[in-house]
């Protein structure tokens, strides 16, 4: 079988679509939408809340001045909160199902952090197979799933740090595991662009380093410092920065 990985495609279904129509299997490995690009400032917080305002939160997020950030989006919404709040999950809603209604049936789903999982499962198509602490098998290699980021900001494809521990450690052992977020390595972890470390797994790692799998495939670090290492003999690979440096999805060998 060929099989290919992606992740971070932020609403570029077609080349969801193309990647599908090219191998046997795509495994999507979260971050469906476009909430924030931090490299232009877009995406649905910035259709919402404005690019300006967009800018100076995630510029206070990178010198670590969170308080400040929220403050930012406060002040923008200040008299409209319900209005905006209501707004901008709307856009999620809508983003989602315009996505999820055109991913083809060869392609295994999970979430990433922007991502919200029960409106992913409410749209994606019955035959497409979404998966969140499962394990699949092709050609004999038994393919483990983790979704989710970690805690951050506090929306729904967060996963408390102990709910996603438990996840890793009830796969069992793997011969590939798939997940959004990176193993707790800086190299993996830091965003060269967004200039913060990403929240990474330390599960992830202690399950690489304990069962060697022999891939360890994620996203979710748009710009990391860098895209590939090993762990032992396990390759831990950054598909979401292969999918936005080349456009295509990274081909499993």
């Amino acid at each position: 079988m060929l099989i290919k990985v992606i992740a971070d495609v932020h609403g570029d279904v077609e080349t969801v679509r193309t990647e599908a129509a090219s191998c046997d299997v795509l495994l999507l490995l979260g971050d469906l939408i476009n909430v924030i690009d931090y490299e232009n400032a877009g995406g649905i917080l910035a259709e919402v809340y404005g690019s300006e305002a967009v800018r100076t939160w995630s510029s206070l997020r990178a010198e670590g001045k969170f308080e400040e950030s929220r403050e930012v989006l406060r002040a923008v919404s200040a008299g409209r909160e319900q209005e905006l709040r209501g707004l901008f999950f709307s856009r999620i809603d809508e983003a989602t199902k315009t996505f999820c209604t055109d991913v083809p049936p060869n392609v295994v789903v999970t979430f990433g952090n922007v991502d919200v999982p029960d409106l992913i499962r409410r749209y994606l198509p019955p035959e497409v197979r979404f998966v969140d602490g499962d394990v699949l098998t092709f050609d004999g290699a038994r393919y483990g799933f983790i979704g989710g980021g970690l805690p951050k900001v506090g929306i729904p494809g967060e996963v408390p740090v102990e709910e996603y521990d438990r996840k890793v450690a009830a796969l069992g052992p793997v011969d590939v595991l798939c997940a959004h977020v990176p193993p707790a390595i800086d190299d993996l972890t830091y965003d060269v662009v967004a200039d913060f470390n990403e929240p990474g797994s330390q599960s992830l790692l202690a399950y690489a380093e304990e069962h060697q799998p022999t891939h360890l495939y994620f996203g979710h670090v748009h710009q990391p410092k860098v895209a590939e290492t090993q762990i032992g003999t396990t390759r831990a690979v950054n598909v979401g920065s292969h999918y936005r440096s080349t456009g295509q999805a990274w081909e499993h060998r």
